[in-house]
């Protein structure tokens, strides 16, 4: 890997951000905790020792649909929130996954083919409310997906980069790869919890994905992907 691309991994940013003039000590508005709009979950049954030893990536699935209760604990489980906490006039949230000083700065769209009682479509998931909100239908979306992914039909979660930069400036790409992370293992534990799968997903087509959720590829574009769906365990090597 040239070392130009290896830098943003490092933690070599922190030496000097005490010197940094951040947006947030410039005093500029802190973004929003969730894009604006244009049931409680279940836990899993699946002992989490037996979850992480049977932890694999699972490329291909069962044509059993999820329940609505099991996509609500996947979403949960990855970007669900604990507890709001307002103190002088500012809402702070504890969610599921950690995330450097608090800024959660991911979105998370979906792809949905096979969820009972919800229509095949795009969607993005609403944290603060816990709701899906539609953002289009389109009979060709599975197929655009699946092209954009190279073949691995995946959900993804795409990034407002400037809610991190506003508060850590150049070392807030760091803090993004790891946040990433956090969110994904979070999807393959929960996943493994109520006999689905998922694998994750670096390796798609950046310009048709960004298009695709119609995210504008600068301030928000597509990070992760990962697909989801039933898996017949009796299958599995």
């Amino acid at each position: 890997m040239p070392k130009s691309k290896r830098e943003f991994l490092k933690a070599n940013e922190w030496k000097n951000f005490g010197q940094i003039a951040t947006d947030q000590q410039k005093g500029l508005p802190r973004p929003d905790l969730q894009k604006p709009v244009p049931p409680d979950a279940v836990l899993g049954r699946k002992p989490t020792i037996d979850v992480i030893r049977e932890r694999i990536s699972h490329r291909s699935f069962t044509s059993e649909a999820l329940t609505l209760e099991e996509l609500s604990f996947l979403l949960w489980a990855t970007q669900g929130i604990r507890e709001k906490i307002t103190e002088g006039g500012i809402t702070y949230v504890m969610r599921n996954v950690p995330s450097g000083g608090n800024r959660h700065p991911f979105e998370t769209y979906l792809s949905i083919h096979r969820v009972e009682g919800v229509q095949p479509g795009l969607y993005r998931y609403l944290p603060l409310d816990h709701q899906l909100v539609q953002e289009k239908i389109d009979p060709t979306l599975p197929e655009q997906v699946n092209q954009g992914s190279r073949n691995q039909n995946s959900r993804s979660e795409a990034q407002p980069y400037y809610f991190i930069k506003w508060r850590y400036h150049r070392a807030a790409a760091k803090l993004i790869a790891l946040d990433a992370g956090h969110i994904c293992q979070n999807l393959y534990i929960a996943a493994g919890a109520i006999g689905a799968g998922t694998c994750a997903v670096g390796a798609f087509d950046q310009t048709k994905m960004n298009e695709l959720l119609g995210v504008d590829g600068e301030d928000e574009f597509v990070i992760y992907m990962a697909p989801v769906g039933k898996i017949d365990y009796r299958k599995v090597a």
